[in-house]
């Protein structure tokens, strides 16, 4: 089962929150979200991190050596630059994600961090170029990061560029967008302006290699962010599974409260259950305050938008036998920050112990005002399955 905690970290001025999920024959999964609550500058800020993170980590026993993925949130990346590059949550011991997305309060910098304690002994991994890879038995994981296309010259170009080689990647290790690319997150710089090319591109390079509607898409991500390269209008991160079979996917829909994605130009999927011999993850899209014909719904109320947008996440999870409680982690993206005080307070008030972090991140279409996603995990007896 899964469980949630908030930490005290004693006179550190950091907020964390850990979920743990075992099911007692297989690996134990972690995610670690930790916020800065305390003015200072990005050494300081990142400084906090590295000590909260470690604390968290040695309460549920391990240690950096079984992070699968760091995120950090960045409020400015073209001046923290040089901090976070000397800083070991940065080191490339997994796969590491920074994204220009600033934090709410006074935090400036934020991570959330996934990691899968092995009983068995340490984790197989690998890395290549922007590839981290865990091997687990039949099953490997390839986590990509910070791709881009940025020597392209507009939104649409970049992205027609960073997936054409991401998908060159894959098929150099005998992996299809298809069959193993299993969610995405794309992150774009002035996101009202520039989305439009990413959509564009995606459609026609989805439409090449045989991800319709009449078949399905991928979990996926569309937000406001911004790159380390100043050049970049556009960049992705994806996670692939090799080894996977056909029966461990299900595409997830709640068509009573969502839409299919392709009704308003976009192609995605709502969500993504992969089902392991012990246990299911439930990959949750960025999910907003939409209705079943895809209209946007209580434009201009934060409350209101917050409220559908929770339930249409239940509608999702509910379809994969899951619900809100089972979420491992929530990432909670704001079109405008002034409103991060009222979603962090019902937030808590549903999820008090849940890992969170809340960026100012517009989200694709502008009257959204707040979007989030995540990953559910559950127990799943399939003997006949891979194990995780």
């Amino acid at each position: 089962m899964i469980a949630h905690r908030h930490l005290d970290c004693g006179n550190l001025p950091v907020d964390v929150h850990l979920s743990r999920f075992a099911t007692g024959t297989g690996a134990i999964e972690i995610h670690v979200t930790a916020t800065p609550t305390a003015t200072g500058d990005i050494a300081t800020h990142l400084e906090m991190l590295t000590r909260a993170y470690e604390q968290a980590l040695a309460r549920v026993g391990t240690d950096p050596s079984s992070a699968v993925l760091r995120r950090l949130f960045c409020s400015d990346l073209a001046n923290q630059a040089e901090a976070l590059a000397a800083s070991p949550l940065t080191r490339d011991d997994c796969a590491i994600s920074v994204v220009g997305q600033a934090p709410a309060g006074p935090a400036k910098v934020a991570l959330w961090a996934y990691h899968l304690c092995d009983p068995t002994g340490p984790l197989a991994v690998a890395r290549d170029g922007a590839t981290f890879s865990l091997h687990r038995g039949a099953l490997t994981h390839h986590w990509s990061t910070g791709l881009t296309g940025a020597d392209a010259h507009d939104p649409y170009a970049q992205s027609q560029r960073l997936l054409a080689d991401y998908a060159r990647e894959l098929g150099d290790r005998g992996l299809t967008l298809a069959d193993h690319l299993v969610r995405t997150w794309f992150f774009v710089r002035d996101v009202d302006l520039n989305y439009g090319g990413l959509v564009q591109a995606r459609r026609e390079l989805f439409d090449h290699h045989g991800l319709s509607g009449d078949t399905h898409y991928t979990a996926s991500t569309g937000i406001g962010g911004e790159a380390t390269e100043v050049g970049a209008l556009v960049f992705m991160d994806a996670w692939a599974i090799s080894g996977m079979r056909p029966e461990q996917v299900r595409y997830l829909k709640a068509l009573d409260h969502l839409s299919p994605t392709r009704l308003y130009g976009v192609t995605f999927e709502r969500a993504t259950a992969i089902a392991y011999r012990d246990r299911a993850h439930l990959v949750v899209s960025g999910t907003a305050s939409i209705d079943a014909r895809g209209e946007i719904l209580h434009t201009g109320d934060i409350s209101r938008q917050l409220e559908r947008t929770l339930e249409n996440v239940e509608a999702l999870l509910a379809e994969g036998g899951a619900s809100s409680s089972d979420m491992s982690h929530w990432l909670v993206y704001l079109r405008d920050e002034s409103d991060a005080p009222v979603v962090q307070a019902e937030m808590r008030r549903r999820f008090p112990e849940a890992p969170m972090v809340f960026v100012h991140a517009p989200v694709c279409r502008p009257a959204w005002l707040v979007e989030v996603e995540g990953i559910a995990l559950i127990h799943h007896d399939a003997p006949d399955l891979p194990p995780l």
